[in-house]
């Protein structure tokens, strides 16, 4: 069983998780402002708690995005640089299929749609489809609320549902508290380290749907106005 570290920051919630010998350990933080502030502290805190060096792990896994600008950002950079250190391969994690892995360990669902608060009066979402491992039947996208489209039935989960109420309600079988986060992005980095789809430290690269990504004062104040 493969030593896998993983760390995730592309929402508020900032968290990393150490895969030991099939046992998994995580910490978290809330605040992203402080993500880049908090990342390191807790990795050393893990690998100190398993009795670990980096070293002693086989892969840095991350969470690659969609997801915040700078929070991608700061997982990417972070986990290349704990890859170059250590001269150690790197698996890049889908941030919205971490959340369909975490939706299913919660109620064991197998066909799920996420979605994650993009700001801006947008979600990233995607759909997914768990059969003898992950498919993908929409892949990621960022819209409006509004264009967000279920294919057949499924379970939907993401920060998105309380985001944007108005825009899903009356939609069953819903869980609106499901996050991206690191235990999740370890888990599926060991199943790709173990199928060889890694890469090097300076092939990772953070996945953006959006190329803007703050809007004009112009633009805030005809919000608010509208």
């Amino acid at each position: 069983m493969p030593n896998i570290l993983a760390i995730e920051t592309s929402s508020e919630l900032a968290s990393v998780a150490l895969l030991h010998h099939g046992q998994l350990i995580s910490r978290e933080a809330s605040g992203v402002q402080t993500h880049s502030q908090t990342v390191l502290p807790m990795v050393q805190a893990l690998l100190a708690q398993a009795g670990m060096s980096l070293s002693d792990c086989d892969a840095i896994a991350f969470g690659a995005g969609p997801g915040s600008f700078t929070g991608v950002r700061t997982a990417c950079g972070v986990g290349q640089g704990l890859a170059f250190g250590a001269d150690l391969p790197v698996v890049p994690v889908v941030t919205l299929l971490s959340m369909a892995a975490a939706c299913r360990e919660a109620c064991n669902a197998t066909e799920v749609l996420v979605m994650l608060d993009a700001r801006m009066d947008e979600v990233y979402w995607a759909q997914y489809r768990y059969q003898d491992g992950w498919q993908v039947v929409t892949a990621p996208v960022l819209s409006a609320p509004t264009e967000v489209k279920v294919t057949g039935t499924a379970t939907v989960c993401g920060n998105g549902l309380t985001a944007y109420p108005t825009a899903f309600e009356g939609w069953k079988e819903t869980l609106p508290g499901i996050v991206p986060h690191a235990a999740q992005i370890a888990r599926l980095a060991e199943s790709e380290f173990i199928a060889g789809r890694t890469v090097k430290a300076h092939e990772a690269q953070p996945i953006y749907l959006r190329n803007k990504v703050a809007l004009t004062t112009a633009e805030r104040m005809a919000k608010v106005a509208a």
